[in-house]
């Protein structure tokens, strides 16, 4: 690991964070790609055989990042990518660019830790080209303040070329949201393959804003995008998913499950679907509601307490 020098400090203080609330020690692993962001520093950066990343900073503090993984590339350790906010308040805007070649195989891991701050911004906007019959996991998990000081914006935007398949999961169940807006919208070419998962967890008066869409534009191409949010107290929560079937024989499909508890909370789910071609499949399923009571009533016979119940359930469907 390449610990830039002068920010050892911020190294040391942002590694111990994630491995407090992660128990994950790949971070300190030098045969482990890594990026880790302190503020608009990077602070840690180290590449494999195959993957070339480096970093800029502009006079405006916004961090670029550029990733390029060479044609044929196999990546056998999850690339770690590490953002985190040590000041109390502030700013964070992160622009990560990704250039995937072709027949590549590689996961990221990604982890958003914003526990020491009481106000924050943060920003973060990827840009991803994932070449022809390449295969990228992305998982990207969030911890933020229990104040409910951090308002996220994550937006995403990938291209997917021929053969090729992405898997996308994001996480933000273990602790208070704040404010959140996930945005993942994909052009998919022929024969691609894509499966985005969000799953959510709001308390207090958490806002959480979701779109997720699938541009099925190569004949074959498939997709589905899945949403999952539980919403207590007073959480506003805002999903909306997009499919177009824009080629033939393309399959889309689109799901949001929202789950409320409490007089307060205000959820909503939009789907849209539009077809502009005949041969193209697009499906949609939602449902908002609260906990089933057959459930709850089949553990609190177990000796559980309602609200024991609902929590069990609930770390079910968000594990």
């Amino acid at each position: 690991m390449d610990i830039v020098k002068g920010y050892e400090e911020e190294f040391s203080q942002l590694v111990d964070e994630y491995e407090k609330n992660t128990e994950d020690k790949s971070l300190r692993n030098p045969s482990v790609a890594t990026i880790i962001v302190n503020g608009n520093r990077v602070v840690g950066l180290n590449s494999v055989e195959g993957m070339k990343i480096t970093s800029s900073v502009r006079g405006d503090g916004v961090v670029t990042i550029d990733v390029t993984i060479d044609d044929n590339t196999i990546i056998p350790i999850p690339v770690h990518l590490c953002t985190g906010f040590l000041e109390k308040t502030g700013e964070q805007i992160l622009k990560f660019n990704y250039n995937i070649g072709s027949n590549v195989k590689v996961k990221f891991k990604s982890h958003c830790i914003l526990t020491k701050v009481e106000k924050l911004h943060h920003y973060m906007e990827s840009d991803m080209y994932i070449g022809k019959n390449s295969k990228v996991i992305y998982e990207d998990e969030h911890f933020h303040d229990e104040r409910g000081g951090v308002f996220v914006e994550t937006i995403t935007k990938a291209v997917l070329d021929e053969g090729s398949h992405f898997s996308s999961k994001f996480y933000e169940t273990k602790t208070r949201v704040g404010r959140i807006n996930v945005v993942l919208d994909l052009d998919m070419k022929k024969s691609s393959k894509a499966n985005l998962e969000s799953k959510i967890y709001g308390r207090e008066n958490d806002i959480i804003d979701i779109k997720e869409v699938l541009r099925l534009n190569g004949e074959y191409a498939s997709g589905i995008a899945k949403s999952t949010i539980f919403a207590t107290d007073e959480t506003q929560a805002h999903v909306i998913n997009e499919a177009y079937g824009n080629a033939a024989y393309a399959k889309g499909h689109i799901e949001c499950n929202e789950i409320v508890k409490g007089s307060g909370v205000s959820v909503s789910t939009i789907p849209i679907l539009k077809v502009k071609n005949e041969k193209s499949e697009l499906t949609h399923e939602a449902s908002v509601g609260r906990i089933k009571q057959d459930q709850l009533e089949s553990l609190m016979s177990k000796g559980l307490t309602e609200d024991e119940a609902a929590e069990f359930i609930v770390n079910g469907l968000m594990s």
